[in-house]
């Protein structure tokens, strides 16, 4: 006689999210001293051209990458394992765009205040990170609310034409002091932007048109007031607000008395 074997336990998704979710701070934490190893590299070897500043720039950039991946691990318990991920993906890839802002030498012929436009160029590749990541958490929440084999495909095709329109968009804005993107460059981030737009807009249609309606919460039916044996005619109500049941029974209200027949009172 053969013993049976136990059947292996399948894994625990909020385990995997879990170790997910860890992993993405252990490279929060990676990146962070990969990015203060480099800048201390850079103030030994680099040039003294306005090194106090770019160091103070530096450890504010680590400070506000420190509090936001302290922020994003509280609220990742809160949010699916994929998105606590990509989100601290996000960050840390703001940190090393952030890195090489400060620490990228500046041309000899820029014109203009170089610390203001690469400060706000860091604000607005920020942006356009955070905006990617929180178009994707919404749009798969789309995509499971009716998930066809059509909604799949257009889902994943947007997903990722939003992927290479923020690495389009932010390309120039890191690079566009030393690159120079040409118009054929432009042309491909608005034909990309408008397939994007498209798809963006095709999955919420599909879902008005054909995902399954949630039935509407009725109202709970009141009681109604009891009647004569008629059906139409409501009982007297008692003193005490409750229906007269001795009156359905007899057909008058308690305390009333009938009119005797004529000719019933005496010889």
């Amino acid at each position: 006689m053969t013993v049976p074997q136990p059947t292996p336990a399948a894994p625990n998704p909020d385990l995997r999210g879990a170790r997910l979710v860890r992993a993405a701070i252990w490279v929060a934490i990676g990146a962070l001293i990969a990015a203060a190893i480099v800048s201390v590299v850079w103030v030994l070897v680099g040039a003294q051209n306005g090194i106090i500043g770019r160091a103070f720039l530096t450890i504010v950039l680590l400070a506000a990458f420190a509090g936001v991946a302290i922020l994003d691990a509280h609220l990742a318990p809160r949010r699916p394992a994929w998105f606590a991920l990509a989100s601290m993906g996000s960050w840390v890839l703001a940190l090393l765009i952030g890195a090489f802002l400060v620490w990228m030498p500046e041309r000899s012929f820029a014109s203009g205040p170089v610390g203001i436009t690469r400060f706000l160029s860091f604000l607005l590749i920020v942006l356009v990170l955070q905006l990617a990541i929180l178009h994707v958490r919404l749009y798969t929440r789309a995509i499971d609310r009716a998930p066809s084999s059509f909604n799949r495909i257009v889902g994943y095709v947007t997903i990722a034409l939003v992927a290479i329109l923020a690495v389009m968009l932010v390309l120039p804005l890191m690079l566009g002091e030393w690159v120079d993107f040409y118009d054929i460059y432009w042309r491909l981030v608005v034909a990309v932007t408008i397939l994007a737009a498209v798809g963006t807009a095709l999955v919420p249609l599909v879902n008005v048109l054909f995902a399954p309606k949630r039935p509407r919460a009725q109202a709970p039916a009141t009681p109604s007031w009891p009647t004569y044996v008629d059906g139409v005619t409501p009982l007297p109500v008692m003193p005490d607000g409750s229906p007269d049941w001795n009156a359905y029974y007899t057909g008058y209200p308690t305390g009333y008395a009938p009119p005797a027949p004529a000719g019933a009172g005496g010889a």
